[in-house]
């Protein structure tokens, strides 16, 4: 039952961040869509390898990875997003100002 449940959590998760990233409009949609993906990801790693692999920690080890490299993907992106934001806000600014 713990299999089935976590598995179709992943599944669920993954299914709403695909649909996500494929109909956002914007670019922090598309990201979180992302975080979902990579979560979905984790839950399932960590569970089959919980059941299957249960003295070893790779699977835990693995996701905690996978956590740090959502955690930069997410940075990168709002660090693009604030350096494509500023310059049209500066814009705008100049603009009404001048005017």
């Amino acid at each position: 039952m713990y299999l089935i449940a976590c598995t179709f959590l992943s599944v669920y998760l993954f299914s709403i961040g695909i649909y996500g990233l494929i109909t956002s409009r914007n670019m922090v949609g598309a990201i979180i869509g992302l975080e979902l993906i990579c979560n979905s990801i984790n839950l399932h790693l960590v569970t089959f390898f919980d059941l299957f692999d249960s003295r070893q920690l790779k699977g835990d080890i693995f996701a905690i990875f996978v956590i740090t490299l959502a955690a930069a993907e997410a940075a990168i992106g709002l660090s693009i997003l604030s350096s494509i934001h500023q310059p049209i806000y500066w814009l705008i600014q100049i603009r009404v100002y001048n005017s």
